[in-house]
């Protein structure tokens, strides 16, 4: 199997509004997380509109396209925050005219959650989501993976690029080395440093933006997904984030993947991934 992205075309955010809305069908919105662009869903995407759905995957706010725009100007992810890119999630799906599923991974899962907890989502599926106020675990796997950024308070306010060791420390640790290094290559993109600022100090801070409302009963049916073998966010966040949902009325479930890590949205075995988060998703739509 290829790691290369899929040759499916989405075209610009508004073609992929109005083609959505064109279409009838129910949306798909995916959030990706730090180190990742909107490309990196490429392949999702088509999976699912060959189900009969219509993806958009927007960026974070002034995201580049593709890698190569990305490493030649690393400075336009800079102080990206997660209620700013909240809200901007927020307003595209204000302009579907079908409440859409809404998929995430890591801070994209994170940034899922909180959109769902503001009822704009038919139904929800959180992989492997960075924490949020309320979960106070700190595994130390997740520290060396936030590293790069919190090692030093002045990235709070940069854009944070990572290494081949890092990232194959902090997403690529359950794939061979050829595999991982492929990822790297292909995918991996500097990220603000404000959001893991902020998770860090979320328990702190009554006022901070990384908060999520687990408790609307317009939040829908919501799937966490783990991977068993995940650095960045481990088993014990994922289910700290399924036990808060747990207090919404509606359907809450969880799913470990086994023997996979942080990187499996992306790896070469997207696609079990995928089909987990397309059976939930069929289940409510």
């Amino acid at each position: 199997m290829t790691t290369a992205p899929s040759p499916f075309e989405q075209g610009s955010l508004e073609e992929q509004i109005e083609r959505a809305n064109a279409s009838g069908h129910t949306p798909v919105v995916f959030i990706h997380g730090l180190w990742l662009l909107a490309s990196s869903w490429d392949r999702w995407a088509e999976h699912f509109a060959e189900a009969g759905y219509a993806p958009v995957s927007p960026g974070w706010p002034d995201d580049p396209d593709t890698v190569e725009e990305a490493l030649a100007n690393p400075e336009v992810f800079a102080d990206k925050t997660i209620g700013q890119v909240a809200e901007h999630y927020s307003n595209v799906i204000g302009r579907l005219s079908n409440k859409p599923a809404v998929i995430g991974h890591s801070f994209g899962g994170l940034l899922a959650q909180i959109v769902a907890g503001r009822g704009l989502a038919a139904v929800t599926v959180a992989i492997d989501p960075a924490p949020f106020r309320g979960i106070p675990q700190l595994p130390l796997s997740s520290l060396r993976a936030g590293g790069p950024v919190l090692s030093n308070p002045a990235n709070r306010h940069r854009a944070v690029p990572l290494t081949y060791e890092q990232f194959r420390y902090s997403f690529a640790n359950a794939v061979d080395e050829d595999q991982a290094r492929r990822l790297y290559d292909t995918f991996a993109v500097p990220a603000p440093g404000a959001p893991l600022w902020q998770a860090a100090a979320a328990n702190f801070n009554p006022r901070t933006e990384d908060k999520v409302d687990t408790r609307n009963p317009g939040r829908g049916p919501m799937l966490v997904v783990s991977g068993e073998n995940d650095h960045t966010v481990p088993h014990v966040l994922a289910n700290a984030a399924y036990q808060h949902q747990l207090k919404n009325p509606g359907v809450t479930e969880f799913v470990e993947i086994p023997g996979r890590g942080h990187a499996l949205t992306i790896d070469d075995g997207w696609q079990e991934v995928a089909d987990t988060a397309l059976a939930f998703v069929r289940r409510f739509t």
